[in-house]
């Protein structure tokens, strides 16, 4: 058995968490930020069997699609935004998945 972690973006999270549901995966979501653009993220667990982890990453690489998008330009993360800051290109999307081995499992 095996438990999936998969960062989304927020704006991808509802279509994927669906797409999973309707092919019988149990789903259970966290709100979560990500530190390099402090943007929102949805992280997804996912338990399952083995062999069907290559149909999870066929669904997520469906619903979760990277785009460009345009942010401010920081200095220094953590310190105050600099006015003269230009605006740079980044892209964001796509999912970030960890499977990790499941010792035990119980549905109490």
């Amino acid at each position: 058995m095996k438990l999936v972690l998969a960062i989304v973006n927020k704006e991808d999270s509802v279509i994927a968490s669906s797409a999973l549901t309707q092919e019988g995966f149990f789903v259970t979501k966290l709100s979560t930020t990500g530190g390099f653009l402090m943007v929102g993220n949805t992280t997804l667990l996912i338990g399952t069997m083995d062999d069907k982890i290559d149909k999870i990453k066929e669904i997520l690489s469906k619903y979760c699609s990277t785009r460009k998008q345009t942010n401010p330009s920081y200095s220094s993360l953590g310190r105050n935004v600099k006015n003269d800051s230009l605006p740079e290109e980044v892209t964001v999307g796509g999912a970030t998945i960890f499977v990790l081995g499941v010792e035990d499992f119980a549905k109490l």
